[in-house]
């Protein structure tokens, strides 16, 4: 039984991290070089990895059902709690809505296909909103489940794409540098916000116990199987277009339908949206449920239906509020996602190990190889992120896209 809930919670922290944002690395890092891009892959895994071992370290002195506003209050004080609760919220509040704009949106225009009639746009939002709620509501079992046929179809999916644009790699385009060195810096925040997933970790460690030898696997699996995808899709990307072209794709759109042509296959096009649809789900679910109790803590809701029903509307109605009235200004937010994800999973994950190590009762126990000196890495990690964002919105070095 544990070891079926380690795999399906692997599942849960890949399905998370491998959102839709994924198709957007391509673009992000079109002026970086196959190369560079690599190394900023490879450096925001460590660090979300990390850190992720870090909340697992904290976890294993709390109760199995503690979620990040009950750890922050317990070891940073209230203090702690506001700037945690604040962080969670609008991180998750703002994926949540972008969800369910982005997915509503195409869900409306497949309906429209499919009943030949004009299908209102608030409708396709309504009716994702109310089904990604009544799942999340069911529990993390089901949610588990769900999960799981939903990765598999998408990773088929995957496998199909490359499978088709293998053949259209060249050599020469992996081994371009980066055009312009401000890009590097630009290109940081993005590539760091899509390993996050940190907002799930409580809703894990509830669903798998305080074992912590197992909770670890998780993680380090769980984290790992997006870094292998995303290499290998940076690696069909940029290996299939030269730089130019990626820099000169308008967005996503233009960047599958200059794959599409490359390729001189129009089923390249089906498989990307299709995968774009299943990465959206598993992204949605995950978020959503990390969101659904850290509600359920806050507001000390129990497991009866009823309790559960309250926090389903809690963390459903207001995203769904604002994906349906106000889009564009949470699209406009998601920039600023980065910010409140670098608080979220590394700062606070790091003062409050520094101030828990401090705790002379606590002596044995797990704790994360690198000491001190690991913990002040991270921090400085967290503070490049930030910076390169700020530089990146006052225009002192280049957007992407």
């Amino acid at each position: 039984m544990l070891k079926n809930k380690t795999i399906g919670s692997m599942l849960i922290v890949a399905g998370t991290t491998i959102g839709a944002g994924m198709l957007a690395l391509p673009i992000a890092s079109a002026g970086l070089g196959f190369s560079t891009a690599l190394i900023l892959l490879v450096l925001s895994w460590l660090l979300m990895t990390y850190t992720a071992l870090l909340m697992l370290e904290l976890h294993q002195y709390a109760n199995v059902d503690s979620t990040l506003n009950t750890l922050a209050k317990s070891i940073l004080g209230k203090k702690g709690q506001y700037i945690a609760n604040f962080s969670m919220v609008f991180l998750f509040y703002a994926l949540c809505a972008a969800y369910i704009a982005g997915g509503g949106a195409q869900l409306q225009s497949k309906l429209s296909d499919l009943l030949n009639i004009n299908v209102a746009p608030q409708v396709g939002s309504i009716m994702l909103a109310i089904t990604i709620a009544i799942i999340v509501t069911a529990g993390t079992s089901t949610v588990d489940k769900l999960n799981r046929l939903l990765f598999t179809v998408k990773i088929i999916v995957l496998a199909c794409l490359f499978f088709v644009l293998t053949p259209y790699v060249q050599g020469a385009h992996l081994l371009d540098m980066p055009i312009e060195q401000g890009l590097i810096i630009s290109a940081i925040p993005v590539v760091f916000t899509s390993f996050g997933f940190h907002g799930s970790i409580p809703s894990i460690v509830k669903y798998v116990g305080l074992d912590i030898k197992s909770l670890r696997r998780v993680m380090m699996f769980g984290a790992s199987l997006p870094l292998v995808i995303y290499i290998g899709w940076q690696l069909l990307s940029q290996g299939v277009m030269s730089q130019s072209n990626l820099l000169s794709s308008q967005g996503l759109q233009g960047f599958v339908q200059n794959i599409a042509e490359i390729a001189h296959n129009p089923s390249v096009s089906t498989f990307v949206t299709l995968f774009a649809d299943l990465a959206l789900a598993t992204s949605f679910l995950g978020v959503s449920l990390g969101l659904f109790d850290f509600f359920a803590d806050a507001f000390k809701k129990g497991d009866t239906k009823k309790d559960r029903v309250k926090t389903a509307l809690i963390t459903f109605l207001p995203p769904l509020g604002f994906a349906l009235f106000y889009p564009q200004g949470f699209i406009m937010a998601l920039g600023y996602a980065a910010i409140a994800l670098v608080v979220l999973a590394i700062f606070l994950p790091v003062m409050m190990v520094w101030t828990q190590r401090k705790d002379s009762v606590i002596r044995n126990g797990y704790r994360v190889k690198g000491g001190n000196v690991g913990l002040v890495i991270a921090a400085l990690c967290g503070l490049t992120i930030i910076s390169a964002q700020t530089l990146q919105m006052f225009g002192a070095i280049p957007s992407l896209g």
